[in-house]
Parts: structure tokens; C-alpha cells; sequence
């Protein structure tokens, strides 16, 4: 069998000239579309009417077939009044510009802030309007009399009547009947409910608030409520308590200075004690203030009633002020940890912080003066704490006394313990600078001598001490 001689061929073909290729057709796409014959050429009307009534595609409306059933005739539309420019124009008072009407709208920024009738450029280029004389006076008689009119508008609301603009101010005692007249409620009613609206507004109104503007102090302090609540106290201080006080008179006469004292007691009444204490005892009848924790201004009513008290919020910021002042501030450097001494631990005290009525003492250059106070502790007994309920209640923990929570809020009644206060001699800082503040180690060493200090001064009084209730 004789190969073949692939070779050769191969040779002879690539000698050979291409073959030239026929040139495809090029045929429109409207043409070729027209020249494809559609696949429902061949069906008939018949055929559409069946698949359009089989697919219900020509079927009306349900509703309309219902009207043509009923012969009801379908409600016309309608129409809503188109809006008229060249009166929303007049109406704002804005038709008193230069621009046509056509081009009022075509900004699409509120009316507030430039008119609809204000052209995007325009709204650049215009000088602001010249103030109104009116608003060059007195703001403060401004702001009264502005006051004045809104409480004029609510109460002429309140009693049903509407405010007239153009009419005449009238007398409180003639505009009063002619309001209670025009009421739609019986005249019975607007009798009774009358004076106690304005018993509300002379007591809580702007009107009362300004005129007690000036007795209020920075922190809070009400000497009015003082005033009231003061019998309170002096009775707890005098013959509840019992209160004894020894060297009141290491408490500088003038003058700024801090008070460092021990804190205990379920129901801590150390602060408004020592207040008591030093308008009573000393000479001067200086005038106390003591830093609250913080967690006493979350209760209802309590920060509240703390602070129109004498109480301030414990903080740096508000004891140096104080102390600018040259007032009398008192500190509980244990916080809250003195208070949540159980009753096994009374009268041993407990860190005294970081020391930072140390550093305040030093910038400010006041003398402190140690105090302990015996007694807080047996009227007052932690027997247990309960601290898983801490953010159902909003404190920093539940205290468990021999009468709380057995007898309810009756229970938080301290016990009539005596108490006695003890002033320690005053320590001078002044050899120290203020930039002895930064020392660590020096604050807390001048912190561990005041500890020390206080803690002396309640060992030999409890020694001294013949009973707690005598």
C-alpha cells in the first residue's frame, strides 16, 4: 500500500491564489422585518376576539360594567381651584417689586428665608433693610412688654375670647367681666376656676419669677423656703438630736475656708446639721455650705429641695467658686462610701478620695478645719445593703435598717441619738504654693493628716461618750 505524498498537496495548495469571498448582503432592519412573514398572518378576526375573550383582556371594568348595568352615570371629577399666583403675591405684600408675576415662583426657597417674588439673583445683591427704630431701645422693656401681650393672649384663650389687635388696653378689673361674659362656659365654672388661675400666675408666672430673681443665689438657695423649713431643723437639732459642739470657735470668724467631716448614716443629716450648727453656735453665725453627691439630685424632689436648702453639687468647679466668694464650704471626702458603712464598721473611716479638697485648699489658700460628728451612725444604722437593685431604685444601694423596709417610709425616721460635733484646730496651708497642688505624694500626705486628724478626734469622744442616747 502505497503512502501518499501529503507533502505535495500541501505545496500545491498554498501555491494556488485565495479564492475571493462574496460580500454579505447588507439589508435594512425595516426591510428584513417587513420581509418576515408574522407568525399571525394567517389567523383571522375570529381568532383575536378568542384570545382576547379567553385572556379577558377587552373585558371593561368591573365598576363600569356595573354602571352600565344601574345606568349610572360616572361623577365627573373634581376640579380643584387653581392656584392664583397674583393674589398669594398680594396677600404676602409682596407685589410691590419690580418682577413679573410669571417669574414669582420660580425660586424654590421658603418665603422666610428670601420672597417668592425675588429673583435668584436679586436675593444676593439686595442691602438688608434698615432696622426699625423700635428695635433699637431697650430690649429688656422690649422683652416685658412682649411678656406681657403673650400672656394677655393666653389668657384671653383660655377664657374662650378672641384678642383684638386695634382695641385699647383696659383695665385688668373692666376686661375681666366682659371675658367671662363672652365664655362659652357655664359662669358658674369661670367664677371658681377665675382667681386660682390668677393665683397661679401671681405665684408661678414670669411675673413671680422675676420678682424672685434676685433672692435665688447661683447654686439654688431659696431664703425664703429657708425660712419656712428652719423650724424643721432647729427642732431635729435642738430636741431631737440633742446636739452638743465643741471649738466652734476654730472656725474662722471671716473669711473663706473648708470644713472636713466624717459622713455616715443611712439617711445622711450631717449636712444640714453642721449648717445648723455654725448659725446657732458661732459668734458670726456663718453661713454653710455643704457639697452633695450626686446621686441625691436623681431622686424626685430631692436635689431639688437639697439645693433651696443650702446644699451644692459636689464638684470642683462649684466649690471654687464658693470659695471665691469666701464662703464656708463643708466636704464629705468619703462620699458615698462613708454612708454605706455597715453598722459593724461605724466611726472607722474609710479612703478619703484622691485627695482633691487637698489641691482645692491649696490653690484657693484656705484653711481647713477637721470635724467629727458622733452620733449619725446609731441614728441611722446600715444593717445590710442590698446593691443589685441600684438602677431599679437610682441608688447606689438599698439600705436595710432595723425599720426600713419593715415599717415602710416610716422606717427612714432616724432614731433620736444624740449627736456631738467636735472642730478640730485649723490647718494652714499657706507654706505651700499654689503649684504644690501637682505634688502627689505631698497631697496625699497633707490628706492622711487631716484623716488622721478626724479620726483621733472620734476615738476620744466615743470614750468620752457615757451612752448613745444621753
Amino acid at each position: 500500500m502505497k503512502r501518499k505524498d501529503k507533502s505535495r498537496k500541501r505545496d500545491a495548495s498554498n501555491s494556488e491564489p485565495a479564492r475571493p469571498r462574496a460580500a454579505a448582503k447588507v439589508v435594512p432592519r425595516d426591510a428584513a422585518r417587513r420581509a418576515t412573514p408574522r407568525a399571525d398572518a394567517g389567523k383571522t378576526p375570529t381568532d383575536k376576539k378568542r384570545k382576547a375573550r379567553r385572556t379577558g383582556r377587552d373585558r371593561e371594568p368591573a365598576a363600569s360594567r356595573a354602571e352600565a348595568r344601574h345606568n349610572v352615570q360616572p361623577a365627573a371629577p373634581v376640579q380643584e381651584p387653581a392656584l392664583d399666583e397674583l393674589a398669594a403675591v398680594a396677600e404676602a405684600g409682596l407685589g410691590d417689586t419690580d418682577v413679573d408675576s410669571e417669574e414669582a415662583f420660580e425660586l424654590g426657597i421658603g418665603a422666610r428665608v428670601v420672597p417668592p417674588t425675588t429673583q435668584y439673583g436679586e436675593a444676593f445683591e439686595t442691602t438688608p433693610p434698615i432696622p426699625d427704630e423700635r428695635s433699637t431701645g431697650d430690649v429688656q422693656a422690649q422683652i416685658r412688654a412682649l411678656e406681657a401681650r403673650l400672656d394677655g393672649l393666653i389668657r384671653q384663650r383660655d377664657l374662650g375670647s378672641e384678642p383684638e389687635d386695634d382695641a385699647p388696653a383696659e383695665p385688668s378689673s373692666e376686661r375681666r367681666p366682659a371675658l367671662l361674659a363672652k365664655s362659652s362656659a357655664p359662669p358658674d365654672e369661670l367664677v371658681a376656676t377665675a382667681p386660682s388661675e390668677d393665683f397661679v400666675a401671681r405665684k408661678w408666672g414670669r411675673a413671680a419669677l422675676r420678682s424672685r430673681a434676685d433672692d435665688f443665689d447661683d447654686f439654688g438657695l431659696d431664703p425664703a423656703f429657708e425660712r419656712r423649713v428652719q423650724p424643721a431643723v432647729e427642732f431635729l437639732y435642738k430636741a431631737y438630736f440633742r446636739n452638743s459642739v465643741e471649738g466652734v470657735d476654730n472656725v474662722p470668724a471671716e473669711g473663706r475656708c473648708i470644713v472636713v467631716a466624717n459622713h455616715s448614716g443611712a439617711l445622711p443629716l450631717d449636712g444640714p446639721m453642721l449648717r445648723a450648727a455654725l448659725r446657732i453656735e458661732h459668734k458670726q453665725k456663718r453661713d454653710l455650705r455643704w457639697l452633695a453627691e450626686d446621686f441625691v439630685y436623681y431622686l424626685p424632689f430631692a436635689g431639688v429641695f437639697m439645693n433651696r436648702v443650702g446644699a451644692v453639687r459636689a464638684c470642683p468647679e462649684n466649690a471654687e467658686r464658693l470659695l471665691e466668694k469666701e464662703s464656708l464650704v463643708a466636704v464629705f471626702p468619703e462620699g458615698v462610701h462613708g454612708i454605706k458603712k455597715l453598722f459593724r464598721e461605724r466611726y472607722h473611716l474609710q479612703r478619703f478620695g484622691r485627695g482633691g479638697y487637698i489641691r482645692l485648699c491649696l490653690r484657693m489658700r484656705a484653711p481647713i478645719v477637721p470635724c467629727a460628728i458622733i452620733g449619725a451612725e446609731e441614728s441611722s444604722p446600715l444593717l445590710y445593703r442590698l446593691e443589685g437593685l441600684t438602677e431599679l431604685v437610682g441608688l447606689p444601694y438599698f439600705p436595710i435598717t432595723p425599720t426600713f423596709p419593715w415599717l415602710g417610709p416610716l422606717g427612714l425616721l432616724p432614731a433620736p441619738a444624740k449627736w456631738r460635733m467636735r472642730f478640730g484646730e485649723p490647718i494652714h496651708l499657706d507654706s505651700y504654693g499654689p503649684e504644690a497642688a501637682d505634688d502627689h505624694v505631698l497631697v496625699g500626705r497633707l490628706s492622711e493628716r487631716v484623716r488622721s486628724a478626724i479620726q483621733a478626734m472620734l476615738d476620744s469622744g466615743l470614750r468620752e461618750r457615757r451612752s448613745v442616747w444621753f
